[in-house]
Order: C-alpha cells, then sequence, then structure tokens
C-alpha cells in the first residue's frame, strides 16, 4: 500500500483549526488531494485511522508551552492494527490574528473569541483595543468567526489564516497572540512504511517487570550502541497500579541495521514493546 492510495485524510476538528492547517500542509508535501473528515477527539482520529483502512490521520503530539498532549500517543499505543504508526511529522507556528469582514483596524469596538484565545491574546486586547472594547465569548474559533455575521462591521474575530480563507474574512492584525514562539508538533498517522532520510527519528513504547535496574538495562542498550535518546517520558499503564509505560525517542531509523540490532536487543527486556515509527525530523 503506498500513499497514492488513501481514500482519506481525518484530522482533529473543527474547521478552520492548526489541525486543518497541518492536513494541508501534510497533504502538499504527499501529493494527496483527497475527501478530509474533521473529527471531534484526537482519540476519534486514531481509532478512525485504525478502523478504516487506506487512511490517514492527522493529530497534534506537543505543543512547546502546554506540553505533551498525552492523548495522541496513548491512543496510538493501543491500536488493534500494530502497523498504525508514525510516519511524519510537522512543527507549526501557532500564531493568531484578528479578523473582520471591514478592513478598517481603528473601526473594530467589539470582540468575538473563546475564552482561552481571548487569554492568549491578552496584551493585545489591553495596548491595542478600545477601553471600552465589548468581549463576546463563544466555544470554537471556527464559530467566533461564523457568528460575525450577526454582528456590525465594527466585530473583529480571533483566528488564523485558515479561519480567514474558510470564511472569508480580512485579516487586519496578525501575530496578536502574547506568546511569539508559540509552536505545535503535528504527526501524520497511518499503516504504511517510511524510507530512510538519514535525518529520521524513531518512537518507542514499551513497559518493564517493576523489579530494580529494569528500566536502566533498556536505556544501557542505547548508550552501549552509541544511539542518541532525544526524549524520555513516563505515565501509568492503565493496567495495573505501579505499572508505567515509557515514550522514547531517538536518532535512527528502524530499517538501518544498527537500529534494528537494538530494538531486537531491547524487546527481550520488555513487557510490552510498540514501535510508534520512524520518520523524518522537522525543525523549524
Amino acid at each position: 500500500m503506498e500513499i497514492k492510495d488513501i481514500l482519506n485524510v481525518a484530522y482533529l476538528g473543527p474547521e478552520a483549526s492548526f489541525s486543518e492547517m497541518a492536513r494541508d500542509a501534510f497533504c502538499e508535501k504527499y501529493g494527496i488531494n483527497v475527501f478530509s473528515t474533521a473529527l471531534k477527539t484526537i482519540t476519534d482520529v486514531v481509532e478512525f485511522v485504525d478502523k478504516n483502512p487506506f487512511t490517514l490521520g492527522v493529530i497534534p503530539v506537543e505543543n512547546s508551552i502546554d506540553g505533551t498532549l498525552r492523548a495522541s500517543l496513548d491512543s496510538l499505543i493501543v491500536t488493534q492494527n500494530p502497523n498504525i504508526k508514525i510516519l511524519s511529522e510537522l512543527v507549526m507556528p501557532i500564531e493568531y490574528c484578528l479578523l473582520s469582514r471591514t478592513t478598517e483596524f481603528y473601526s473594530i469596538t467589539g470582540i468575538i473569541g473563546t475564552p482561552y484565545l481571548l487569554g492568549k491574546c491578552q496584551d493585545f486586547i489591553k495596548h491595542e483595543m478600545p477601553l471600552n472594547l465589548n468581549i463576546i465569548e463563544n466555544t470554537t474559533m471556527s464559530e467566533c468567526a461564523r457568528n460575525l455575521s450577526n454582528y456590525n462591521l465594527t466585530y473583529g474575530s480571533i483566528g488564523n489564516r485558515k479561519t480567514a480563507e474558510t470564511f472569508r474574512l480580512n485579516v487586519l492584525k496578525e501575530h496578536i497572540n502574547d506568546d511569539k514562539t508559540n509552536q505545535t508538533r503535528y504527526i501524520l498517522i497511518g499503516d504504511f512504511d517510511t524510507p530512510i532520510t538519514n535525518n529520521d527519528r524513531t518512537s518507542i513504547a514499551f513497559s518493564t517487570e517493576n523489579t530494580p535496574g529494569a528500566l536502566l538495562e533498556v536505556l544501557k542498550i542505547f548508550l552501549e550502541n552509541n544511539i542518541n535518546l532525544t526524549y524520555i517520558s513516563s505515565r501509568p499503564s492503565k493496567i495495573n497500579l505501579d505499572e508505567y509505560m515509557f515514550i522514547v525517542n531517538f536518532d535512527g531509523h528502524f530499517k538501518e541495521a544498527h537500529i534494528a540490532k537494538v530494538l531486537d536487543e531491547i524487546k527481550p527486556k520488555t513487557k510490552l514493546f510498540r514501535l510508534l515509527g520512524s520518520y523524518e525530523k522537522n525543525h523549524l
């Protein structure tokens, strides 16, 4: 099965979200032009890919401010199809804009945003918006944009460039979020193999016996084989108390002989082992 055989790309909705922007970027990279399905939760996306052959999924996995989104890897670890894995990654800047049906920034007297978005743009609202600004809260970024039609042209909403494109709005101000360095890492998942690029990262998940030194025995294998670990975390296994799953990222591709050797040495020392994928590293 090849990428050209894809029938559907599922992503974390709603429409006009950063996840849809990530979907667009992945589709452009791989020349994919197929129907897409927006789903409500990360788990829904992973389960959709798990149950439907010839599909891909796009989900966020890590944010530079909020950290790892545990639902992403937790859902990926337990797929019924063990071949569902990470195929590619994308690091996307999270940049919010002031959108409106008008083109006149200084005419804005009201703003529509979710509580989360309003909280992320406090400096802009305090220093660049009128003191008597009318603030209206809504549930999603898409609904904020959609509801502009219920108000006069002096109202704007907080969104992104995809929101502006989807709802045919003007971008009055860019980069209005307080944190200008905010980024989210997105991953593309599916039942496909990836080629060696010589700039690859491999992700694995495993658990060990709850005995002294069990984890150290696994980590020693990376050291002895001169493999660079770039990330390690633990989380409850959700099976038994005091039992943990470990997530490890390291340089290299599982198809490379020295990486395959390392994985073969690790597996006997684990209770559960799951290859989460090898994929080209992406950095801005």
